[in-house]
Parts: structure tokens; C-alpha cells; sequence
């Protein structure tokens, strides 16, 4: 296989580091919330929820604007750059209301950069090499995610015995090496023309797109209404009395296994087509709900957590991919805001709705709901979708 495009592998590199920032503190804030700050399921559900549904809906207008702007670095840029300044501030959180904030501030620096930048993937990328970018970018965020949670337990070590708010702080440090590489290091082409008007017309632009997409969505939304946020299965795994050092360690483990099967998973949708690994993925995330639901042996559960890295592999790259074949390459930007939109629409009635079932009934009963809908999802896009010729370079 030809090497990919300078383009691809620094952006990959700024996502290792940026989620080395983040995954220092993600896999730590479920307890800080719950054992320091004294918050419930509920509330967790709702700061995960509104952090991950700003973002989304925010990918839709930064993908609008940059293909009015015909520029994709600008917003990524601002994007990575509010992110990594104000995530380490949890630090000074005194109740859950200021992590709100937080996660709200730091997802909207997501919103900016996410649909740009899978753009700018697709625009140096031929469409027979596109899932193995999308894989490798993907690989790459998920290494990061392994480095963060590693360094984070190695800071609470007896080694160095830092608390949870000092391993925020020093979250900043890879935030800012990401900034400085996607700053000195992504080139984007100039001479490019502004569209003369930014007027928003999202009717005309959701027609633009044709029918493939729509059945892409409306399957991705039923699919993320199951999809809560993962910060319930370490929840989980500290029920069922794991303990609290090893679930850093863990959370470093499950991203191991997706860096290792996003990028071999982004090779398959360049080979078998988008539509059977996506299929695939979302029935497997069905059987690993339901697992999760009726397994309690601390062991494992374990096992049944780090599987659970598969379904990524499966269908992150082809996803992205997909949706870079269906829309006109006029639109990749607007694409990606809307497939992140529906995401969007998804993620907060998804976290909600689990932590009211978990609350009401109890959790394998919110398990069993996301198994539900996951399964709904794979038979609506595995009839309903037709894959045709792929969108030229």
C-alpha cells in the first residue's frame, strides 16, 4: 500500500495528542464527580449529554462554513486550540455545574475542528485509500487515548502520588504540543476564493445531499439513541468492584484494541464496501450490550469491556468513509456536519434515557434498550442503503 498523504499523518499526530490531554482526565471523572463533587447517574448523563450534543450540533455549522470559506484550517485551528486551553480548569471544579461548563466549552472547541477536518482528510485522500485515512486518523486518536489514561495512573502512582486535580493540570502539556504541531506542521492549499455569501440555507443544502445520506442518518440516530456515553460502563466496572486504580488502566486497554482494529477495519471498508462492516459492528455492539447487562463477575466483565473495542474498529473508519462516498465533494464539509448533527441529536436523549432506565430499573435494563435500538439500526441500514460508484478524487 502507497503511504498516505503528509496531510493525513499530521493530523493523526495532533489527534494522539489531544486525546492524550483528554483521556488524562475522561477516565478519572466519573469518580471525581461521584466520590468528590457528590453528583448522581443522572447528572452525569446530562453533563455527557449536553457536552456531546453542543459538539455536534456545532459540527454542523463549522461543516457549513468551511465550505463556504473554502478553507478548512481556521476552524480547526480555533477548535483544537479552545479545547486544550480550557479543559484543565476541571481542576478547579467545586461542583458539577462548573464541570458542565467545562465539558460544554471543550466540546464546542470539538464542534469547530471535527467536521473540517474529516473534510480536509477526504479532500487529500483518493476514494480507494479513504477508510484506511479514516482508519489510520482514528488509530492514531485511539494511541492517544491509551498514552492518557497510562500517564494519568502513573501520576497517581506511589511513584509521584499526585491527586486527580493536579493529573488535570497537567493535561495542558499534550494539548499544547498538539496546537504547535497542527500550527507549524498542516499546510493547506491557497488561492482558494471565498463563496461570496455565508448565508445559511440548511433546507436546500440537506436536499443537495440525495437520498443515500438520509438513510445513513436516520439508521446512525436510532443507532446513537442506544449509544450512551461511556462513562456508564466505567460506572460499571467499578460496581462490580474493580478497582479504582485499575480502571485507568483498563480505559488505556479498550483504546489499545481500538487503535489496533480501527485502522485494519478502515482497509476492510476500502475492500468489502462501507455498508458490511457498519452492519456487522452495530449487531456486535448489540450482543456486547446485552453482555454487559447480564455479566457481573469483576473478570469478565473486564473481558466483555475490552471487546466492546471491536465495534469501534468496525465501524468508526467506514462511517466516516461512507459518508465521503455518498455526498458531492462540493459538500464534504456540509456532510460531515450533518452525519455529526445526527450524532448530535442522538447523544443527549441517549445518556438521559439510560440514566433514567438505570435509575428507575436498574442497569441492565438500560443495556438492554441500547442492545434494542443497535439492532433496529444494523436491519434499517443493512435494507435500506444501496452503496454505489464512489464520489472521483
Amino acid at each position: 500500500m502507497k503511504p498516505l498523504p503528509r496531510t493525513v499523518f499530521l493530523l493523526g499526530l495532533v489527534s494522539f495528542f489531544t486525546d492524550f490531554s483528554s483521556e488524562m482526565i475522561y477516565p478519572l471523572l466519573p469518580l471525581f464527580l461521584s466520590a468528590t463533587l457528590g453528583a448522581g447517574p443522572l447528572a452525569l448523563g446530562v453533563i455527557e449529554g449536553v457536552a456531546e450534543s453542543t459538539a455536534s450540533l456545532l459540527k454542523l455549522f463549522s461543516g457549513i462554513f468551511t465550505d463556504r470559506m473554502k478553507r478548512r484550517k481556521p476552524l480547526i485551528l480555533v477548535g483544537y486550540g479552545l479545547s486544550g486551553f480550557i479543559r484543565p480548569f476541571i481542576a478547579f471544579a467545586q461542583s458539577w455545574g462548573f464541570v458542565l461548563f467545562i465539558r460544554f466549552a471543550d466540546r464546542i472547541g470539538k464542534g469547530l475542528r471535527s467536521s473540517p477536518r474529516d473534510a480536509m482528510i477526504a479532500d487529500v485522500t483518493s476514494p480507494h485509500d479513504r477508510g484506511r485515512a479514516y482508519g489510520f486518523h482514528r488509530a492514531m486518536d485511539h494511541a492517544g487515548s491509551v498514552a492518557g489514561p497510562l500517564v494519568a495512573a502513573l501520576l497517581m502512582a506511589p511513584l509521584f502520588g499526585l491527586k486527580d486535580r493536579e493529573v488535570f493540570l497537567w493535561a495542558a502539556v499534550p494539548a499544547l504540543l498538539a496546537f504547535l504541531v497542527l500550527w507549524f506542521g498542516v499546510k493547506e492549499k491557497e488561492g482558494k476564493s471565498v463563496t461570496k455569501s455565508l448565508k445559511l440555507d440548511l433546507a436546500r443544502d440537506w436536499r443537495r445531499l440525495g437520498r443515500g445520506p438520509k438513510v445513513l442518518f436516520l439508521s446512525l440516530l436510532i443507532f446513537t439513541l442506544g449509544n450512551s456515553t461511556d462513562a456508564f460502563l466505567l460506572v460499571k466496572l467499578a460496581q462490580a468492584g474493580i478497582a479504582v486504580w485499575l480502571i485507568p488502566l483498563l480505559w488505556a486497554a479498550l483504546h489499545l484494541v481500538k487503535m489496533a482494529t480501527t485502522y485494519y477495519g478502515g482497509i476492510l471498508s476500502d475492500r468489502w464496501g462501507r455498508k458490511p462492516p457498519i452492519v456487522l459492528g452495530w449487531l456486535y455492539y448489540a450482543g456486547i450490550y446485552t453482555a454487559f447487562a447480564f455479566v457481573t463477575d469483576p473478570w469478565a466483565l473486564g473481558a466483555v469491556f475490552l471487546a466492546y473495542g471491536i465495534f469501534h474498529g468496525l465501524t468508526e473508519p467506514s462511517e466516516k468513509a461512507l459518508v465521503a462516498d455518498l455526498v458531492p465533494k462540493t459538500l464534504r464539509g456540509t456532510g460531515f456536519g450533518y452525519y455529526n448533527l445526527v450524532v448530535g441529536l442522538g447523544a443527549l436523549p441517549a445518556s438521559i434515557l439510560f440514566g433514567l432506565v438505570a435509575q428507575a430499573y436498574g442497569s441492565p435494563a438500560a443495556f438492554g434498550v441500547g442492545a434494542t435500538l443497535a439492532a433496529v439500526a444494523s436491519f434499517l441500514l443493512g435494507l435500506g442503503l444501496r452503496e454505489g460508484r464512489r464520489n472521483r478524487f
